[in-house]
C-alpha cells in the first residue's frame, strides 16, 4: 500500500520545516540499499507538496517553490504535514486555510505538523485535549490559542493521535518516527543511514 504525503506549504514556511521531512518520505524504501532510491519500485510513499494554488511560494530566505498541487486538485491525502514559519501567524486568522486544513484533515489517517505548525492545528481544534509541541518560542502561544493542549516543553517529537515536533529540524525526527510506526525501526534506521541522519533515538 503506496501512502500519500501531502505537506502544505505557504508564503513564509521555514524551508527544513517542509524540505526535511519532504526528504525523509521520499527516500523512504522498503528495500534496503543505495539501489533501491533509483526508482519508486519499493517506496511506501508518494510525497508533494500542496498550495492554495499553482502559483510559486516564497518560503523564508526567499526560496521560490512551485507546489505540486493546488487545493483544488490535490489527490487524497493519507498523511497531512503541516510545517511551520513566520507564515504562520497569517494563517491562523485565514479562514480559507484553516478551512482546507480542517477539512484534509478529516479524511487522513494520520496528521502532522512541525514547528509551529500546531498552532494552525490548535486553531481548528485539532489538539483539544492532546499533548503536543512546537518551536520553544510557540509553547506560550499555542497554549493559549486553547487552554485544553498539554503543551510539553522538552520533547522534539510528540504523538498524541497528531503527531507534533518541535522547531524547524525536529521535523525530521517527527518524519522517521512516523515511519517507523508506519513500516517498522528497521526501515526507519536504514532510511537514516541512507541520508547519513543519526536519529536521537
Amino acid at each position: 500500500m503506496v501512502r500519500t504525503v501531502g505537506i502544505l506549504i505557504f508564503d513564509d514556511v521555514e524551508v527544513l520545516d517542509f524540505a526535511g521531512p519532504f526528504e525523509v518520505f521520499s527516500r523512504t524504501r522498503l528495500v534496503a540499499g543505495a539501489e533501491s532510491r533509483r526508482t519508486d519500485h519499493s517506496a511506501p510513499f508518494r510525497v508533494f507538496t500542496v498550495a492554495r494554488s499553482r502559483e510559486a511560494v516564497t518560503a523564508i530566505g526567499g526560496l521560490k517553490v512551485m507546489p505540486g498541487y493546488a487545493w483544488s486538485d490535490t489527490p487524497a491525502i493519507d498523511l497531512l504535514v503541516v510545517p511551520g514559519g513566520f507564515g504562520t501567524r497569517a494563517l491562523l486568522h485565514d479562514e480559507p486555510t484553516l478551512a482546507w486544513v480542517r477539512s484534509t484533515a478529516s479524511s487522513a489517517s494520520l496528521v502532522t505538523s512541525v514547528c509551529t505548525g500546531a498552532l494552525v492545528l490548535a486553531r481548528v481544534g485539532l489538539l483539544a485535549g492532546r499533548r503536543a509541541t512546537t518551536h520553544w518560542a510557540a509553547h506560550d502561544l499555542l497554549a493559549s490559542l486553547d487552554t485544553s493542549i498539554q503543551v510539553d516543553r522538552q520533547s522534539r517529537v510528540v504523538s498524541d493521535g497528531i503527531v507534533t515536533s518541535a522547531g524547524v529540524s525536529a521535523g525530521i525526527d517527527m518524519a522517521f518516527d512516523v515511519v517507523e510506526q508506519l513500516c517498522g525501526k528497521a526501515v526507519a534506521d536504514e532510511t537514516a543511514h541512507y541520508i547519513e541522519y543519526r536519529r536521537s533515538r
